[in-house]
């Protein structure tokens, strides 16, 4: 099977560098650009499958690169990266036809979450798994429902999203931040305090079979674990 091939384009140096590290050792193939100009070249030399645009560049910055990429390719999925949080800035990037706009800083868990969201939207391929066996508990997460025996549990979209977030990090520790921004858009302390209620109902529910638990890694984020 044939990686996924990703452009960066970000002018920080560091910045650039660590993206392109962590994004092959997570699997994929990585060109990476250091400004506007540069990365229009590349994005022509290459066949990528998403690129990654910094906003804040010299020669040529994120949105009049991206306007060009469209008019290559009107279907390559782009995910604006910017120090920007100004409300017109994610505008005027979803108007070129951005497919997401990350804000800095952000965790690189995160960063990997989007792109894997948006690569299965752009290429049409199905969510991993929609129904999850969670020792005695089937979680459909399409229905939200969780049934343990002949008992179903309606959940809420906010704990769909959360415990499938889990189940696709199995025993795994998931991170804090990077669910936070993923699910509520920003890790604001008020919707960190809210993700921590969804995770006390979560448990609740999953409380019939003590095979099955919610950790709490203190300092970095949660761990679905199942011990059948």
């Amino acid at each position: 099977m044939s990686k996924n091939r990703l452009l960066i384009v970000e002018d920080d140096k560091n910045l650039g560098q660590i993206l392109r590290e962590y994004l092959e050792i997570k699997g994929f193939e990585t060109g990476l650009a250091r400004d506007g100009e540069e990365g229009l070249t590349e994005f022509n030399a290459g066949n990528y499958d998403l690129c990654i645009l910094d906003i804040m560049m010299p020669r040529k910055d994120g949105f009049t690169l991206a306007r060009e990429i469209r008019l290559l390719n009107k279907q390559i999925p782009i995910i604006f990266l910017s120090a920007k949080s100004m409300k017109e800035d994610t505008i005027e990037g979803l108007r070129i036809g951005a497919d997401d706009y990350v804000t800095k800083p952000f965790s690189m868990e995160e960063l990997l979450l989007r792109i894997e969201a948006v690569l299965r939207r752009s290429k049409g391929i199905p969510e991993l798994k929609s129904i999850y066996e969670l020792g005695k508990f089937t979680f459909d997460y399409d229905q939200q429902l969780l049934q343990f025996a002949d008992e179903q549990q309606k959940l809420t979209s906010k704990e769909s999203e959360l415990l499938r977030l889990l189940c696709q990090n199995m025993n795994q520790t998931l991170d804090r931040s990077a669910a936070l921004k993923f699910i509520w858009k920003d890790d604001s302390y008020f919707n960190a305090r809210s993700m921590d209620v969804y995770i006390a109902k979560l448990r609740k529910h999953l409380k019939k079979d003590e095979s099955v638990k919610i950790l709490t890694i203190h300092g970095e984020g949660f761990k679905l674990v199942s011990l059948t």
